[in-house]
């Protein structure tokens, strides 16, 4: 466990007051383990001599462990290093790696409680956008529960959750990302709103860039005839063989104008409402809690910064504020997914034609299901990231 050795060798004596012009300064170090430490953390320490091993130590004290014995000086002191467990971290790129993949598992995890819990909404969504449903929402339940069962309104949630994971993981990850890198650049204490609204729109084109085919792969199966085409690999091979890798990206043009804004003001959204509440008595003596709550057993929901509730509610409030701002984006990027090459038309083209055809309400087709879609999504969407990044102890 070389990073491990380092750490001993590198960091420990440079945070012990040894006497730096004591000549006879000798340093010893050893891991002494708690009953409570995994037997996997004992077994896997590797040590240089041979006859050296971990040995366990029953502490005086639950939930620590006892971090190396060292002995300094011609008086013979001798001391513990005494570390809280939950405190205690990889170093090294190895632990930098592992907590971008906990980062990204967060986001996915989102991703698939939300859009598993507000699957139905976004089938009806879809319906009103693709096919061009023109029925009362409440006929078309009706329909679509006696021709498909209630089986029906999760078609598409497979290959919905395959699009939605990775897009959620890496907007997330992109968003803290580039705030951290916004606020080092800075040097201010807090983001900024331009700031916030910065990264947002950063974060939004990064994730549909890498994401986007699968999307294109999803709406093509939900278009009429999508059916006969198969599954998604079936889709992805036909889309290819047809019209070449980059009708992958049809509407990528219309989905980055739309995701840049959307992006911006769901985070930017989201932050202000926190930080004003953060800034406010009550938030100031829910941080002031929270420190004095440090290093004993919380539970994970009472480590929310804003608490459960104001989580909830604002990611519901951050999601209706994005999706009402661009959804007409988000109608014209559906129209471009389903051309086929021998009739694509451009983005403004395709967006003159909805208009054309049904007027400017064509642009917002489907936006009463899609913003009841939206509130619980975004509200269940950012609750389980926040609470997953304090389960998973993303740093």
């Amino acid at each position: 466990m070389p990073g491990l050795e380092v750490w001993f060798r590198d960091v420990l004596p440079s945070r012990i007051p040894f006497p730096a012009e004591d000549p006879a300064l000798i340093v010893a170090g050893g891991l002494f383990l708690d009953s409570s430490v995994p037997n996997s953390l004992v077994s896997s320490i590797s040590v240089a001599n041979p006859a050296a091993s971990a040995v366990r130590l029953v502490a005086s004290r639950p939930k620590h462990f006892v971090l190396g014995l060292f002995r300094w000086g011609r008086a013979d002191g001798v001391g513990f290093l005494s570390v809280k467990k939950n405190k205690f971290r990889a170093q090294g790129a190895g632990a930098g790696a592992m907590n971008t993949i906990k980062h990204l598992w967060a986001g996915a995890g989102a991703a698939m409680v939300s859009r598993t819990f507000v699957a139905p909404l976004e089938r009806l969504k879809l319906e009103y956008i693709v096919r061009g449903e023109q029925m009362n929402l409440f006929a078309l339940i009706h329909k679509i529960g006696t021709t498909q069962g209630l089986k029906g309104f999760w078609k598409g949630n497979f290959v919905n959750i395959l699009r939605t994971a990775p897009f959620k993981a890496v907007n997330f990850y992109a968003y803290d990302t580039y705030g951290k890198q916004l606020l080092k650049m800075s040097g201010n204490e807090e983001t900024t709103n331009f700031e916030r609204f910065l990264a947002g729109a950063a974060a939004g084109i990064t994730a549909t860039i890498l994401c986007l085919p699968m999307d294109t792969i999803r709406t093509k199966m939900l278009a009429p005839g999508g059916e006969a085409l198969g599954g998604v690999i079936c889709v992805f091979r036909h889309m290819v063989q047809t019209e070449g890798f980059f009708s992958l990206y049809k509407g990528l043009v219309p989905a980055l104008i739309s995701m840049a804004p959307s992006g911006a003001v769901f985070y930017g959204v989201y932050d202000i409402l926190k930080s004003a509440y953060l800034h406010s008595p009550e938030g100031k003596r829910r941080i002031s809690l929270m420190k004095q709550q440090q290093g004993k057993d919380v539970n994970a929901l009472d480590q929310l910064e804003v608490g459960p509730m104001r989580t909830l509610l604002y990611g519901a409030i951050a999601g209706a504020c994005a999706q009402a701002a661009t959804y007409p984006f988000e109608v014209v990027r559906r129209q471009l997914q389903m051309q086929v090459q021998a009739t694509k038309l451009n983005a403004f083209a395709t967006s003159v034609k909805i208009v054309e055809q049904g007027g400017i309400p064509a642009l917002y087709a489907g936006l009463i299901p899609s913003l009841l879609q939206v509130l619980p999504s975004a509200a269940i969407s950012y609750f389980v990231y926040a609470f997953m990044k304090i389960v998973l102890e993303v740093e």
